[in-house]
């Protein structure tokens, strides 16, 4: 087979695995989408004793058989992109490396095979298989928000910390003596944490008047830490932006979001069809 050939054929396989623009690509997508479905109800099953009792060797099949299809595919990925290194280091190819391992690895460690279950987040798909690429894109717009905020939540986090690390050591100077939950400033840290996050287990509970106060204070002081972050997010979410529609993914770097008339990928700038006429 001649370079050309190779090269045709490589752009072939990528347009029906990655893209959902063409009848193949959609039917391709829709039947990963079944597999991936498949695999997840065959490994929630097998959780269940009295199925996998009467089951067992059905089970063993079916997700050999899940994860040899999964493997091809995230091979076919690899050849079909120009750069496989971008490809098996996106948020992608980690989850499409991540869906077939624990079977291999379960061969050596047993029970690693319920972790499958991450085969789950290959679900997303089904936004570019459908037309629903706007979701995607405002998916990443929220994460690109929380990536600006990281900052001033990593700060805001660092004084939660202190915080709670004060309202622990103080509990466990009020209650320590008189209240044995609280016999260590780490465990009445953990009181802190509980309390402040507003979770409240129950588990631990102040029995002074003076430890019921503080208890309360930082109640209240729940609210208004759980106020600040979604402030924070909130504010780099004011701008909107026009999203793209299309399901177009580079060949060079695997990235997607182009868009509609676009004909060089944004993020690397390099042909989007890695150079070959469609």
């Amino acid at each position: 087979m001649s370079v050309e050939s190779r090269n045709r054929l490589r752009y072939k396989i990528h347009e029906i695995i990655f893209e959902a623009d063409t009848p193949a690509g959609k039917f391709f997508d829709v039947a990963l989408l079944i597999f991936i479905i498949g695999s997840v109800l065959a490994a929630l099953l097998e959780s269940v004793p009295s199925i996998i009792a009467r089951y067992s060797n059905m089970f063993y099949y079916f997700e050999w058989a899940f994860t040899i299809f999964f493997t091809i595919e995230y091979i076919l990925r690899l050849y079909s992109t120009l750069k496989p290194l971008k490809y098996a280091t996106s948020f992608y190819g980690i989850i499409d490396l991540l869906a077939i391992l624990p079977t291999y690895i379960s061969v050596f460690f047993a029970g690693t095979q319920s972790l499958i279950v991450i085969r789950a987040i290959r679900l997303l798909r089904i936004f570019r298989i459908f037309k629903m690429v706007t979701f995607v894109s405002e998916a990443e717009y929220i994460t690109k928000a929380l990536f600006k905020s990281s900052r001033k939540i990593l700060v805001f986090l660092f004084a939660i910390l202190m915080i709670v690390v004060i309202v622990g050591s103080v509990m466990y100077l009020v209650e320590g003596g008189v209240n044995p939950d609280f016999d260590s400033i780490p465990r009445s840290i953990y009181w802190a944490i509980v309390t402040l996050t507003t979770v409240g287990y129950g588990d631990i509970s102040p029995n002074t008047s003076f430890g019921q106060f503080i208890a309360a204070f930082v109640m209240i002081l729940g609210y208004a830490v759980i106020a600040v972050p979604t402030g924070i997010v909130t504010n780099e979410l004011i701008n909107p932006k026009d999203i793209p529609t299309n399901t177009q993914v580079c060949m060079h770097c695997s990235r997607s979001g182009h868009d509609d008339d676009a004909t060089f990928c944004k993020y690397c700038g390099n042909l989007i069809n890695g150079g070959l006429d469609t």
